[in-house]
């Protein structure tokens, strides 16, 4: 599917097998998302762009090279949150912005509940960070608003899938790249992926009994 990348390499394939697991506690899910959440930012800003610099070694001068514009990470709350350490920890020099929406499934639309993005965000590559793209709707809401502020390149970081909402995303912003460690089977009545990992929120914050 074009403009979607799954990474299947061994040792996030290990770790995806750890995070689904229901036995696996809060705890252990926290660090397991933000160890992927630290790789998957390395995936994601191969094509930034470098300036020269000069430094000196211990031994000589020299000419290193140094991210030239710094991307901004942006979580959709409340999961996107655990994704947000791994990826600062790895893009040190990154802004950092959140999105409060969610979908509603009462009224069947979209509620925003928070946005707030560094000043310097126009033009600027943007890494959108939500563990779970199942619907979409909440992906593309948060994607309008982005774009909406002017913001460059779009890159959404996810850790499942869903076809139906990869489809969806893409029908309304084909330019998002996506890159994600799975492409699930279906979504179930709920909405939820399949086999999934359950609520990564909830699973994140024990806010729900397993």
């Amino acid at each position: 599917m074009e403009n979607l990348t799954i990474i299947r390499h061994p040792v996030l394939q290990h770790k995806l097998t750890l995070l689904r697991n229901k036995q696996t506690k809060s705890s252990e899910f926290r660090r397991l998302l933000n160890e992927i959440s630290g790789l998957l930012a390395y995936e994601s800003t191969s094509e930034l762009a470098l300036q020269p610099v000069d430094i000196e070694t211990p031994l000589e001068k020299m000419q290193g090279q140094e991210v030239k514009d710094s991307p901004i990470i942006v979580s959709i709350m409340r999961a996107g949150n655990g994704m947000l350490d791994g990826l600062l920890n790895m893009l040190p020099f990154a802004g950092a912005g959140h999105i409060g929406i969610y979908r509603d499934r009462f009224i069947q639309n979209t509620v925003e509940y928070y946005f707030r993005l560094p000043k310097t965000s126009a033009g600027k590559q943007v890494l959108l960070a939500d563990p779970l793209l199942a619907t979409g709707d909440t992906a593309i809401a948060c994607v309008d608003r982005l774009k909406q502020y002017g913001v460059g390149k779009i890159t959404m970081l996810c850790i499942l899938v869903s076809e139906q909402g990869v489809e969806k995303l893409h029908h309304f912003h084909p330019d998002v790249k996506i890159i994600a460690l799975s492409k699930e089977r279906d979504l179930n009545a709920k909405g939820h992926l399949l086999p999934g990992l359950g609520d990564a929120g909830d699973r994140l914050y024990k806010t729900k009994d397993a």
